[in-house]
Order: C-alpha cells, then structure tokens, then sequence
C-alpha cells in the first residue's frame, strides 16, 4: 500500500516538473506566408496545370447530337502533336471561314479520299467507313481529297450539321487544331467521357 502512495506522489512530482510547452504565436506575416503557400498549392498550381494540358469549349449547336447536346460544356485536351489526330477523334479547332471554334468528328486525315455517296454512306480510300456514332444521316454527295497538314471534320448529326460538306475550304490546317473533346461536365444527364 505504501509504495503505491509512494508511486503516485512520485509520478504526481514528476508531472508538476515537466513543463507543458506552449505553442509559439505567429506574426500575421508568418501566417499570411502559409496560407499563401496553401493557397498557392491547393488551387494556384493545379489551375495553371488544367489551362497548360486542357480547356473548356461549348457547342452552340446541335450538330453533334446526340453525342454532345447543345450548349454542353467539355472538358478538352490541348493537343502538341498534331499527327496524333486520329479518324473519329472529336476535335475541337478554330474555323477561320466562320470565325469561331467549333467541335466536330474527324473522318479524314492528311492524303485521304473521303466520298460521301448519297445513301448516307461514307466511304475514305474506298473503304465503308463503320460510323456507329452518327445520329442523322443526310443524302449529300460529294467527294473531298484531304491536302496534307489538314484534316476533314463533320458533325455526328449530319442531316442538322453545317460541316466541312459545305464550308468554302472544307480542309482545316493542323495549325488550327486546339485539341480533343474528352469529357462532357455539363449538363449532368450527359456527364461523362466522350468516344
């Protein structure tokens, strides 16, 4: 019994011994610094990030329904190399004809032949393109040979798309090419990646 009493008044003398350190105070410049540094790691960086590798662009029109609705908002990534275009990419570029960026579908590459032969059927170098993503066929005919460093886009919706069938200059150099359409944010019915 008395070692424990000894014990607890031990321990009690050791714990009135050891000071409780007390947490130094900040300056408010010390303060403002971290919280800088917060604010620039949690939202400065990752934002300079998004608008180095991607951006955002809207489609003001039904042309690629229903695959991307009108007025949806889509995540893009920008594209360095040019030759990494692929046919059936959506690809977002900048119309100098019509003065306005536009997102549509890549059927035709540098070199292709691409011929549109009125039932709705596209053919690129001979060859029935399978376009399980178009909603709208259109009885247009006609036939395009891409020149090289351009490309030939359409719309998914081709009875509702005015497209490169009927631009001027319906070939648009790879200069002119922003990037690819990756992801729809908005509107949250159609949220989700886009092939």
């Amino acid at each position: 019994m008395d070692d424990l009493l000894f014990e607890d008044a031990v321990t009690a003398e050791m714990e009135e011994e050891i000071p409780v350190p007390e947490k130094p105070k900040k300056s408010i410049k010390a303060e403002i610094i971290d919280w800088a540094k917060t604010l620039l790691f949690y939202c400065v960086i990752p934002l300079l990030v998004f608008q180095t590798f991607c951006f955002m662009a809207s489609v003001p029109t039904g042309s690629m329904e229903t695959t991307i609705p009108v007025g949806a908002q889509v995540i893009t990534t920008r594209v360095f190399n040019k030759d990494n275009i692929n046919r059936g990419d959506i690809v977002v570029f900048d119309s100098e004809e019509l003065e306005i960026i536009l997102i549509k579908r890549c059927i035709g590459l540098p070199g292709d032949s691409v011929r549109f032969d009125g039932t709705g059927d596209v053919y690129v170098n001979g060859e029935l393109l399978d376009e399980p993503y178009v909603s709208s066929w259109s009885d247009f005919e006609g036939e395009f040979s891409v020149p090289e460093d351009c490309y030939f886009f359409v719309g998914d919706n081709r009875s509702g798309s005015l497209d490169a069938r009927f631009w001027e200059n319906p070939y648009i150099n790879k200069s002119d090419i922003k990037g690819k359409a990756r992801f729809i944010i908005f509107p949250f019915s159609s949220f989700g990646i886009l092939e």
